[in-house]
């Protein structure tokens, strides 16, 4: 106790200056990073709501909550969407591998954090959306690293993202949809 009142020597007092400049400067670069997220967590896909993307998604949208990530059935719609909307699409968001000439490799943090944000929401809008059956399925279609692919496993278990009632609530919202409420 009396060890834990002593007054620090000069060292420590300057070794603490040159700590809580670190801790400031750490901050100030998450701040610029957080800025960066807001920023693309408020222009998200807004692409969508404007031409030429709008009337495509209007057609689609209803008949991908349907059907199953990756299945062919799913592959078929997006090859139908690619002309008149994805290549669009993909090239103004840049959260999207398609967008880049290197998919996730020319990709930066922000991009991927957004990407599997994006991932993660899109499950939700299907009946059997699973997170984790995404991302295996993902790592396939663009060609991931396995180091990259557990990244983004380690990112979703931590948010809690891939629990059994967040595929209930998904199911929910996808009757509610269905039902028209």
């Amino acid at each position: 106790m009396a060890n834990q009142r002593r007054k620090l020597t000069q060292r420590e007092k300057a070794v603490n200056h040159d700590t809580w400049t670190h801790i400031h400067r750490v901050q100030e670069l998450m701040r610029d990073g957080m800025v960066d997220l807001l920023y693309r967590m408020l222009k998200h896909d807004d692409s969508k709501l404007r031409l030429p993307e709008v009337a495509t998604f209007v057609k689609y949208t209803a008949k991908l909550h349907g059907v199953t990530y990756g299945s062919p059935k799913y592959k078929r719609f997006l090859k139908e969407m690619q002309k008149d909307c994805l290549a669009h699409h993909y090239r103004f968001n840049s959260h999207h591998p398609e967008c880049h000439e290197n998919g996730v490799n020319d990709m930066t943090l922000m991009d991927l954090i957004e990407m599997v944000c994006d991932w993660k929401a899109a499950t939700e809008r299907h009946v059997d959306g699973d997170i984790m059956r995404s991302i295996k399925i993902n790592k396939k279609r663009f060609k991931i690293s396995p180091q990259l692919a557990r990244i983004l496993v380690n990112t979703v278990r931590e948010k809690g993202w891939d629990d059994l009632q967040d595929r209930i609530v998904a199911q929910i919202r996808q009757k509610r949809l269905a039902d028209g409420r």
